[in-house]
């Protein structure tokens, strides 16, 4: 039998949620008065007589209907329809201190936005202050409350885990110089996300415990030479004890995907023995090296037979940033500020790429916003040379696969990026024909974040990777990498099967300011784990080469 606590929290979660949905607002007021009346009751209601319910303070008919209705089913139907009608995106923001069930539900019906990871990217791009209640200071402490929470449920982003990793083996080497601690597993082969950080490490168990135990780290489990711990930080450490001798070849094995490994030991099981250095197992077995991003697929072994795997793409092979975004939309620099920031930071041009108008809730570019802003292109062109600021727009693909704006208009800039933004659930079907239409569109140069999803909080839409591909080699379509920790969409794993096949790619940071180029580190991360050569990368094109390539384009 649910005691006042439960019934009253149902009748809160019941009055939120009829906010949510824009319900009776009198109602909804009258459901969490009920709720505080609940919990204040010096009895439980379990033990009053039915009929007397609706003459408690702050009950009435109905409520006390819907009381009866909990105590005897222990369930409330009308909170239950409400629930099934509410997406869980939208149940987690109840979570978040400094949003209501009114900006839930702008966020919701207005922003189109159904999960964590879209509010916080749209935080990042400042979408929220284009909405009535929403602050420059509001936007900062629900993405600051948002990144919180995600902080506390266990699972991470590369780039939001990367400094602690670093700044941890850091600390562990200085404390213990005795020692030697081996970062290895996921965070070394690059993966997108991680669920915890690994060591291999032959230092005594004791002494490592007790360390932890003493700068307020907590042991989750201590058992078979694997020590869990947690921080305040409220990541997983895991501590794997070893010999000195075995300690690379335990840590060549968490440093590869398991059939890769599995394939290793098959064809070279003594290649591990003796090994000092993560070189050895590969020069014992006569062979190229593999660094450990590139240990998923089994058959890199067969490259690394025939020559070196090393010719991929590097940070600084990136010569451009394409795929950016000014204050004309949503971005929070001006045009002018992100080309010095290019010059500044050695990059040859720059793709000024705003949001098309279709995008209004991103501040899209009008008809006569486009032609205002290529005229300011041109003058800072004519300031800046040699550097070239290049005229692009990122362009909306519509519901059946148009691009909304006219050919006439399309024709005007030096090149296109069309994305996915809006109606995101769509059958495999649906999204193939919508994203093909696109692809197919003569004025198509890029395809924006194939996928259109958001990595800890949104699958994207269903598509055919294989005829995606095939779409874009045959009509001269470059498949972005985007390059946001939270997109990096092209996923890794399509990539060498893109490259393989003839398609050009790029690697794009989609900034919204300045410090957004530096997300093209990590775009390059993802790019490295499918062994993205540096020549099928557009944004690793020198100015004259990305000139010449958008010439052969035209029609």
């Amino acid at each position: 039998m649910p005691d006042n606590y439960a019934i009253a929290d149902q009748f809160s979660l019941l009055s939120k949620l009829m906010d949510i949905h824009q319900e009776n607002s009198f109602k909804s007021k009258s459901y969490g008065s009920a709720s505080f009346s609940i919990e204040k009751l010096p009895m439980q209601l379990e033990s009053i007589p039915k009929e007397q319910i609706a003459s408690l303070k702050g009950i009435g008919d109905s409520t006390a209907r819907k009381i009866i209705e909990i105590l005897e089913t222990g369930k409330l139907l009308a909170l239950e329809e409400l629930i099934a009608k509410t997406p869980e995106g939208v149940l987690e923001m109840m979570q978040i201190k400094g949003i209501g069930p009114k900006k839930i539900s702008t966020i919701w019906k207005e922003m189109g936005i159904e999960g964590l990871g879209e509010l916080l990217y749209a935080c990042n791009e400042n979408r929220l202050l284009l909405y009535k209640g929403f602050g420059e200071k509001t936007q900062k402490n629900v993405k600051e409350a948002i990144e919180f929470y995600f902080r506390h449920q266990g699972h991470f982003l590369f780039a939001d885990i990367e400094t602690y990793a670093l700044h941890m083996q850091d600390v562990l080497a200085s404390q213990f110089i005795e020692n030697t601690f081996v970062l290895c597993g996921d965070f070394v082969r690059q993966m997108p996300t991680l669920e915890k950080l690994c060591w291999v490490t032959d230092c005594n168990e004791q002494q490592l415990a007790a360390f932890l135990k003493d700068n307020g780290f907590e042991a989750t489990s201590f058992a078979d030479d694997v020590l869990h711990a947690k921080g305040i930080e409220n990541v997983l450490l895991e501590f794997q004890f070893s010999t000195t001798e075995q300690l690379q070849k335990r840590s060549f094995i968490l440093n590869g995907a398991e059939a890769f490994v599995d394939e290793w030991l098959n064809r070279y099981p003594a290649s591990l023995d003796d090994m000092q250095t993560d070189q050895d197992a590969f020069t014992a077995a006569s062979i190229h090296y593999i660094p450990s991003f590139l240990r998923e697929d089994p058959a890199i072994i067969e490259k690394a037979i025939k020559g070196s795997v090393m010719d991929i793409v590097q940070p600084t092979d990136i010569k451009s940033i394409i795929h950016s975004h000014s204050d004309w939309s949503d971005g929070t620099n001006t045009v002018e500020e992100m080309a010095k920031a290019c010059i500044d930071k050695g990059f040859e041009y720059l793709v000024i790429s705003d949001h098309s108008k279709s995008a209004f809730y991103a501040n899209g570019l009008t008809e006569e916003r486009v032609k205002a802003q290529q005229q300011y292109v041109d003058e800072l062109n004519r300031k800046y040379a040699p550097f070239k600021i290049f005229k692009s727009i990122e362009s909306d693909i519509l519901n059946d696969g148009s691009l909304d704006y006219s050919d006439n208009l399309l024709s005007t800039f030096d090149l296109v990026i069309a994305s996915v933004h809006s109606n995101l659930k769509m059958s495999e079907e649906k999204a193939m024909q919508r994203v093909i239409t696109a692809i197919e569109n003569p004025y198509t140069t890029i395809l924006g974040h194939p996928t259109g999803r958001l990595l800890l909080s949104r699958k994207g839409y269903p598509l055919d990777h294989e005829k995606i591909i095939d779409a874009c080699i045959t009509n001269k379509v470059v498949i972005e990498i985007n390059a946001h920790p939270r997109r990096l969409d092209l996923d890794w794993t399509w990539v060498a099967r893109a490259q393989d096949k003839g398609a050009l790619l790029s690697i794009n940071p989609d900034a919204h300011n300045v410090e957004g180029y530096n997300d093209i580190r990590y775009g390059t991360l993802a790019a490295q784990k499918g062994g993205l050569k540096k020549e099928n990368n557009l944004s690793s094109f020198s100015l004259a080469d990305f000139e010449a390539y958008l010439k052969g384009l035209r029609r």
